[in-house]
């Protein structure tokens, strides 16, 4: 089928029922989005397409075909066939009797259309026997919603169809599909003609006069029928053709008849010889298929036509309607357009390399002569068609519309050829256009993966971005015990795996409370709360994500010593300066004492044990944590300091704090899942994904936290972003690309104050998770 009709099929859905059921018809169907008008695609396709919907709409098929035939009628209407359609016929009958006629006129353009074929035959009592003959089997029910819709439209009738018989045509050489229809039309009123008419004064007085008024007709009838034996009997000469006008008046009660009765001359005035130079394609020939008369052009064409008496199913074949070569069949079909094909095998040798010459034209039966007249023109389509069959348009009598026909539908091949590839243009724009979208989405994911949201934004529409002061938030450093003693015992790679799996669950956990990742140098990790979203729950979170890490962490396994990795975590809450610095890789970075102070938390904290300032123990103490004292430390740079130990979330579960499913605490899944990404660590990094396949991190709700329908939007933005990505964390909190080295000394550069004791002076400060995750 043209992708016409599936572009109609297409239009439905998105009209109907809207275009997210399109997608996963088409996805279900495994079809492409959109498809060219004048392009030929698989019957398959449309098939599918149709059955697939069935079974998502749960709408049995016959209802579907039905609604689609009637939604064809409109969407040809809107294509630009709706004069074309209209003019067809006065009525039904001969609308339905025109349709091949429109099909063999739409060839024209649509060579390789197989249309229907229809045939339709009055009854007594008014109704109407179609006949729809196709190859396609199982479609017939469009056949109702395409004429009804019609009738209802063109002649304000609504039709009533049901099948009355259904076979395998026999008699037609394609072995189609033969649906017989009884159709009966009904008159559609309005509700304002049905009213005016009904409370007419007219309306009593008219309902008596009915019978009168048939009886008027019948005798019309039968004075008409006495003046035609009458002028039979009378010499047609002596009697003017107004005398009969005047008498059929009289007759009629002095109304003009509305039929027409035309005169026939007493002999054939032409004679033979002008006949068939006058006619150049026509044919005669009898019950037994022998040729009795032919115009001169096909004789030219077909030679053995000038022999009179060959039967006339040797030289050509019937392409259209697909019937026998019988006379009886002819007759069955006499309403439709024949197409004849001259037979190769009995062309001159010269000429059968030729393409084969096409007749297209009508059947008259003439009874008195027991002869059936075949009126034809040639069937092409351009000039090269004339040129290969060696035709001139001389070939063509001057008074064949077909030589106009063939000019201008050259022109109208050429018209759709240039839309053909208009259109094709236009879908690859809409494809790259497609891809453009796509694009923009990654490079604006990993934008906002580097930047927030808000800032990225800002720089995208070339503003500047000025430096913002916090007065409270919550700052955590955390980095590995003994990972410089770990670096100088593994390969690089083994290195770069165990960071990369830590640094997953770590990013992963910025989701679940909802706290920005500042950035990682080698195995520090930075995380603040309340910045660059101030909220007033940034200790519990920061604090909550700090017990993660300590969960998180024992999954992951030192390459050395194959136990699980101890970190070092410190908290301090305070205020801070944030803003934008440099615009070549611009970075998101913090200022002030109170970067310097959370890395004194860390560097002088106890493995696996998570330090507290005083600031931050302050803001958690009346939280549902549980925290022990330390005591008085001496720490570098600040001198005494009273600091704290966080021990566990009283209120809090540690799924809850995993930002896990709750079922997955009794179905083991946690168990399986730390060995399945233990494992992950000892493969290549290119096969690295232990993300993918992970479950979607569940947020923790925060008393300032979003409601759960902003939440849920949030995942699936999330799981946009990841589609594109590759990621399964928030693009807004999750790790930025801007770690560089970082100073250790008592001032306070960007992101600075982190010390390291000088045991444990990192050597390779210049190692990225991103670029591991990138790996």
């Amino acid at each position: 089928m043209y992708g016409f009709i599936n572009t109609c099929l297409k239009s439905l859905v998105v009209e109907k029922y809207g275009e997210e059921t399109w997608e996963k018809l088409r996805l279900q169907a495994g079809v492409q989005d959109s498809f060219l008008t004048f392009e030929v695609y698989k019957d398959e396709i449309t098939m599918q397409l149709l059955d697939k919907a069935c079974k998502m709409l749960g709408v049995p098929a016959d209802m579907v075909l039905r609604e689609f035939g009637e939604y064809f009628f409109e969407f040809c209407k809107r294509s630009g066939y709706d004069h074309m359609l209209r003019t067809l016929g006065g009525n039904l009958y001969e609308f339905i009797e025109n349709l091949d006629a429109l099909h063999s006129y739409l060839s024209l353009s649509y060579q390789e259309m197989n249309a229907p074929s229809f045939r339709v035959e009055k009854n007594e009592d008014g109704s109407m026997h179609l006949h729809y003959y196709s190859d396609r089997r199982g479609l017939c029910h469009i056949v109702p919603g395409i004429i009804g819709a019609a009738a209802l439209d063109f002649f304000n009738i609504e039709l009533s169809m049901e099948i009355v018989n259904q076979t395998e045509e026999e008699e037609r050489t394609g072995k189609k599909e033969h649906i017989v229809f009884l159709v009966t039309q009904t008159p559609v009123f309005s509700y304002k003609e049905r009213n005016e008419f009904s409370s007419s004064p007219q309306y009593v007085a008219d309902s008596a006069k009915y019978i009168e008024n048939q009886q008027n007709k019948e005798d019309l009838e039968k004075g008409k029928n006495a003046v035609r034996d009458r002028g039979s009997s009378v010499c047609p000469v002596k009697k003017s053709h107004w005398k009969t006008i005047r008498g059929m008046i009289t007759l009629g009660r002095g109304k003009l008849l509305r039929g027409f009765d035309p005169v026939y001359p007493k002999s054939l005035w032409i004679d033979t010889k002008t006949f068939c130079n006058g006619l150049p394609f026509h044919m005669v020939f009898d019950k037994e298929l022998r040729v009795k008369q032919a115009g001169v052009s096909i004789q030219k064409i077909v030679p053995g036509l000038q022999t009179m008496g060959i039967c006339l199913d040797h030289y050509f074949s019937i392409v259209h309607p697909e019937v026998p070569f019988t006379i009886s069949s002819i007759q069955k079909f006499i309403n439709s357009q024949f197409v004849f094909q001259t037979r190769r095998e009995m062309m001159p040798e010269s000429w059968k390399q030729r393409p084969m010459l096409e007749l297209r034209g009508q059947m008259i039966w003439m009874e008195s002569l027991q002869c059936m007249l075949y009126l034809c023109s040639p069937l092409l389509r351009t000039l090269h068609e004339l040129e290969e069959r060696q035709m001139h348009i001389a070939d063509i009598a001057p008074h064949d519309v077909t030589r106009d026909l063939i000019l201008l539908n050259q022109q109208r091949l050429a018209e759709m050829e240039l839309s053909n590839q208009l259109e094709r243009k236009k879908e690859e724009l809409r494809i790259l256009s497609k891809h453009l979208e796509e694009e923009k989405k990654k490079t604006e994911a990993l934008l906002y993966a580097m930047l927030p949201q808000h800032v990225a934004n800002q720089l995208k529409e070339g503003k500047r971005v000025e430096a913002g002061e916090f007065k409270e938030c919550t700052i955590l450093f955390s980095d590995v015990v003994t990972f410089t003693n770990i670096c100088a015992q593994c390969e690089p790679i083994q290195i770069v795996l165990m960071l990369n799996s830590m640094y997953l669950r770590f990013d992963r956990l910025t989701t679940v409370h909802d706290v920005y990742k500042v950035e990682t140098i080698g195995d520090a990790y930075m995380v603040v709360g309340g910045v660059p979203v101030p909220v007033s729950t940034h200790a519990e979170r920061v604090a909550n994500f700090a017990l993660g890490m300590i969960i998180a962490a024992k999954d992951v396994q030192n390459p050395v010593s194959g136990n699980p990795i101890q970190i070092r975590v410190g908290i301090h809450t305070g205020p801070v300066l944030a803003g934008v610095v440099g615009e070549k890789m611009p970075r998101y970075c913090l200022f002030g004492d109170t970067v310097n102070i959370a890395s004194r938390m860390e560097s002088h904290g106890v493995p696996s044990k998570i330090h507290l300032s005083s600031s931050a123990y302050q803001c958690l103490k009346y939280k549902n944590f549980e925290m022990t004292e330390r005591g008085e430390i001496e720490v570098k740079g600040k001198g005494k300091m009273h600091t704290y130990f966080l021990i566990r979330n009283k209120a809090a579960t540690e799924n809850e704090i995993l930002g896990r499913p709750v079922k997955d605490l009794d179905s083991g899944r946690e168990s399986a899942q730390s060995i399945q990404e233990c494992r992950m660590e000892t493969i290549p990094a290119t096969q690295t994904q232990p993300e993918k396949d992970q479950a979607p991190a569940i947020a923790m709700k925060y008393i300032d936290g979003p409601t759960d329908e902003q939440n849920s939007l949030k995942r699936r933005n999330q799981a946009k972003i990841a589609d594109l990505t590759g990621k399964t964390y928030d693009s807004k909190s999750d790790g930025s690309l801007h770690g560089s080295q970082q100073a250790d000394d008592g001032s306070c550069p960007p992101n600075q104050g982190r010390v390291k004791p000088a045991t444990e002076e990192p050597r390779n400060r210049n190692i990225r998770s991103n670029f591991c995750t990138l790996l």
